[in-house]
Parts: structure tokens; sequence; C-alpha cells
């Protein structure tokens, strides 16, 4: 089994859960990246004490200062990434940061709707456009032909509960706006593929499985996925992608989920 080979790599939402685990498992890697930039709302803060730990034993970790809802911080953070890089780039783009807002169908607000709509569907538009030209940029530079996670792709960080035909865990909780939210981040892969085709550049959503993490532990069951199970498993997954996947929707063991 190949194991992914990339020089750079963002990652948003890093401080904590499968976006954290994502930089754990890059920098752990027998060939790691040059870089792994780990995209984080309040760097110094509390919430990023683990990320800091893990910057200051590895130099090739950038943390950027990202709040994936605000246009401005997105530019300011592909100005940073693109200063670091100085032209060769950027390879993988995972959008992972996500919320969600636990309500049944009855309760659900204009507010929380909107917010996480803004959050799980909209911020990955906004950073795959603000990163586009260094992802563009990767694929340029890379040689061979076709697809692949190693010259340029955009991986977007979904769920089952998304799918319209599974309709995962619905007794348990409803999570209307998480699933209208994580539907349309399905569809938004589905253009990203078709728009980007032509510049070389990978699309994916992932299901990350049912993760051990403060968001899947919210509904008050205890997941049966570790994040270093799924994070491994997504990892081992994108290293054997070409374009004949670009546009899919998979779980973190490779298996192909309905929409």
């Amino acid at each position: 089994m190949g194991e992914l080979r990339v020089r750079s790599v963002l990652v948003t939402g890093a401080n904590r859960g499968i976006g954290l685990g994502f930089v754990q498992h890059l920098l752990a890697l027998p060939n790691p990246p040059e870089w792994v930039f780990a995209g984080c709302r309040d760097p110094k803060g509390q919430r990023a004490q683990e990320l800091q730990k893990l910057a200051s034993k590895h130099p090739n970790l950038v943390i950027v200062p990202l709040e994936v809802t605000d246009p401005a911080s997105i530019k300011a953070a592909a100005a940073s990434v693109g200063e670091r890089l100085k032209g060769s780039g950027l390879n993988l783009l995972i959008n992972n940061a996500g919320i969600a807002k636990i309500h049944s169908i009855d309760s659900e607000t204009l507010k929380d709707m909107a917010e996480v709509y803004t959050t799980n569907t909209i911020a990955p538009l906004l950073l795959s456009q603000a990163f586009l030209p260094l992802l563009k940029k990767a694929a340029q530079g890379s040689t061979g032909s076709g697809m692949s996670c190693s010259k340029a792709a955009i991986v977007n960080i979904s769920s089952i509960g998304g799918s319209i035909k599974e309709m995962f865990s619905w007794d348990i909780t409803n999570c209307v706006s998480y699933r209208c939210s994580k539907a349309a981040l399905n569809m938004l892969t589905r253009c990203q593929s078709m728009g980007y085709r032509e510049h070389g550049i990978l699309c994916i959503a992932f299901h990350p499985g049912w993760v051990q993490t403060d968001m899947g532990s919210s509904a008050g069951h205890t997941p049966p996925v570790t994040v270093d199970a799924s994070v491994g498993g997504m990892l081992k997954v994108l290293s054997k992608l070409s374009e004949k996947d670009s546009g899919s929707f998979l779980d973190w063991e490779g298996n192909v989920v309905a929409w």
C-alpha cells in the first residue's frame, strides 16, 4: 500500500479533532511534507496548545491564523502561505473546519441554518477560490500525467449525514442544518471536480466515519471510530486516488458513499 507523498498541505480547523489528527499523521509520515500549514482561528489561544507544542518540535509546521467564515482572513492566509511556498504551489487543501448545531427539525432556526451553511459549505468554496492559484501552480509544476493528491487536490471533509439516500442516524439526531450543509458540500465537490478538471486538480468529498471528537460526541453517544483510525484511513485512500476518483464521495476506508 502506497503512502501519501506530498510537498505541501493546508488543513483548516487544525487545532483539534480530525484536523489536528491530520496534522499529527502528516508530520509522522516516513516522508513528511516540506510544509504543513495548520489553519486555526486563534493560534495563540487555549484551544491551540497542542498545535503550538507540535510547532515547537517540527519546523515544517506553520500555524496560520484563519477564520474560515471571514473572506479577509482567508485572503490573508492565502497570501501568507504563498509567501512561505516561494512560488512552488500548494499540493493539498483539506477543508476540514466544520460545525454542527443539535436541533430537532421543529427547532431549527434561520440563524443556525445560516451559520452552519456558511461554515460548512460557503467557507470551502471561498477557501478553494483563494488557494486556486497556488493549487494550479502545484499542478503545473508536477511531473507526470493524470491527477493525484501528490500533484494538486481539494479534499472536502463531508459526512454520511449529508447522504440523502442514507439519512444516517436520523433517530439519534435530526441535525437538519448540518445534513443540509453537507449535502450542499457534496454538490460543491462535484462542481469543483468539473470546474477544476482542466487545471489538473483532483476534488474529493470524504465521510471520515462517525469519529470520537467533540462534534462526533455532541449528540450524547460514543462514536465507534477513533481519530487515528479515521485519519490514517483517509491518508491511505488519498495516496491511491487518481482522476477517475475526482468528484467522488468516499468514506475513510475508500468505500463509495451514496449521494
